[in-house]
């Protein structure tokens, strides 16, 4: 349970470093290329720790692949952020529980009850309610694009799950550390070649909160790693979301005065419930 708690911790705090980097008109691809930029040299640094330093060429492309899903989510978190607010766009971010849920089922055979499948359906009704929410909400004006970035915020996190799902199955043994440190490595080369070729000027303020960014960032999919170890993917995935939606709502309402309509209030409880279900 240690390594779902501090998972939970790290999540939060990307949360709200997105926020107050959006309080800051900070520049998004910029914040990003300082936060790979740190968690590249924090994986580094605990890789040469790690007795087992050696990386496969699968386990170097299956990072590579998996830092497209990390750099467009992470992108769409922080768009996310500014169009909906830190509450609402982590219940989109986390109600992702249902595709590395689903896949764990259907690809290693971890089987569902009926509990589960009403949580996947609370799910969809979850979804539902949040765009009500953001519909009737009238200090906001949402476009097309803003519910897009929503809708790849949703898939990106939940195929970067299943990503720590396929290392823990398929790579048993291989160094954890060097893995993260491909994941967030390739991140860092995407970022800094979008930075290049955008001609984007730099700014220290955002690049520190994105170094800043990079601790939290590296340490939540370290320890989602160190859960999955010890629990089944369709408990490990729900409990860690759970936490993250209910701690980040709070922490938004003390810290940046955000206010959810009924709407919302409904689809964080529809969410929470959703993801209850699923872990029973």
């Amino acid at each position: 349970m240690t390594y779902l708690l501090l998972s939970v911790l790290c999540s939060v705090s990307i949360a709200l470093i997105l926020k107050y980097n959006d309080t800051k008109s900070g520049n998004a691809i910029l914040l990003l290329t300082g936060n790979y930029f740190a968690a590249t040299i924090t994986t580094l640094i605990l890789s040469f720790s790690d007795l087992n330093f050696d990386i496969s060429l699968p386990l170097l492309a299956l990072g590579a692949l998996l830092a497209v899903f990390f750099v467009g989510s992470f992108f769409a978190f922080t768009k996310a952020v500014t169009a909906a607010g830190t509450a609402l766009a982590t219940v989109s971010s986390r109600l992702s529980v249902f595709l590395p849920a689903l896949l764990s089922i259907f690809l290693y055979n971890e089987e569902p009850t009926p509990l589960h499948i009403v949580g996947y359906v609370l799910t969809f009704a979850t979804l539902w309610l949040f765009y009500k929410s953001l519909k009737t909400d009238k200090s906001k004006s949402l476009n097309m694009s803003d519910f897009m970035y929503l809708f790849l915020l949703l898939i990106g996190i939940g195929v970067s799950d299943f990503g720590m799902k396929i290392f823990e199955e398929e790579f048993a043994g291989a160094s954890k550390s060097m893995f993260l440190f491909s994941i967030f490595g390739f991140s860092f080369l995407y970022t800094l070649g979008i930075s290049i070729i955008k001609k984007i000027k730099a700014d220290k303020q955002t690049v520190l909160r994105g170094m800043i960014l990079g601790v939290p960032n590296i340490f939540s999919s370290f320890f989602l790693i160190g859960a999955l170890e010890v629990l089944e993917g369709y408990k490990t995935f729900p409990l860690v979301n759970i936490g993250v939606i209910v701690l980040t709502g709070i922490a938004a309402r003390i810290f940046f005065k955000e206010k959810l309509n009924n709407y919302g209030l409904l689809s964080i409880a529809s969410g929470i419930a959703a993801i209850v279900l699923m872990n029973i």
